[in-house]
């Protein structure tokens, strides 16, 4: 058995702790699909990451930054567990999902992504909360920030997103250490209140014109582009959203005050 360059940084991203119990289920599905002749669902891309085989137990001692192979193993497992939330598997969900893989990483790799998808959906009882931990230990602020944005788009992918997808979100948010305004901040840019504007900014309504320009740099700052390049070219799109998103909300309230 031949495993992809891929996921071999990956897994030195994960051996340890719950998250390299997972894919070695996942892992298990694999070898039946090679006992049966099919091809492997890993990504054929990348370069194994030497000397990242950080475990869970000493991940809190050193970060390593942040690796596309490792963004994509989180985001297909907590992925697989807000699908599920609501206790409806829903296929718009399912072809968010794919969408954005293709997007990201284009129809092979995507399609590949996708079958290591499934095989961890499969999985019953996946432990969240350790899972989070994990994450949290192991991956940067703005590349969790991402991961929260992404999970609302495939909750908001069947036109509404749940209370028990809502639910879940927060329940993770918490867990990957994002503070309630940055959540607050990136679930108003999936509904639709004429308070959206100020929350997205993190300000209250009360908030004088020299706080709304002072709460934008800040905003366009924190959720630049530029902070999640580490992650790749293929990443970079999402935070492109978040960031107009930020725009919109400046120039919504400089319509509506006349500044």
């Amino acid at each position: 058995m031949s495993f992809s360059k891929w996921i071999g940084g990956a897994l030195g991203w994960a051996f340890g702790g719950p998250i390299g119990a997972i894919i070695g289920v996942a892992l298990g599905g694999v070898v039946d699909s090679l006992s049966n002749g099919k091809s492997s669902p890993f990504i054929e891309e990348g370069q194994p990451q030497r000397g990242r085989g950080t475990t869970y137990r000493t991940a809190s001692r050193q970060r390593p930054q942040t690796q596309s192979g490792d963004f994509e193993v989180s985001l297909l497992i907590l992925a697989s567990i807000i699908i599920k939330a609501d206790g409806i598997q829903d296929q718009r969900e399912l072809d968010f999902v794919r969408q954005q893989f293709v997007s990201m990483y284009g129809k092979e790799r995507a399609n590949h992504a996708f079958k290591l998808f499934k095989n961890i959906s499969n999985q019953n009882n996946i432990p969240t909360r350790q899972v989070c931990l994990q994450i949290k230990q192991m991956m940067d602020h703005p590349s969790r920030l991402q991961l929260i944005h992404f999970l609302f788009g495939i909750a908001k992918a069947d036109g509404m997103v749940t209370t028990d997808e809502e639910r879940q979100i927060y329940t993770m948010a918490g867990y990957l250490g994002i503070s309630s305004r940055d959540y607050d901040s990136i679930k108003a840019m999936f509904y639709n209140s004429s308070d959206n504007a100020y929350k997205v900014l993190e300000i209250d309504k009360s908030a004088t014109v020299d706080d709304i320009k002072k709460a934008y740099r800040k905003m366009a700052k924190k959720y630049h582009p530029d902070k999640v390049i580490h992650l790749g070219k293929e990443h970079q799109k999402g935070a492109e959203e978040k960031f107009r998103q930020v725009q919109m909300a400046y120039e919504q309230l400089q319509k509506e005050l006349r500044f």
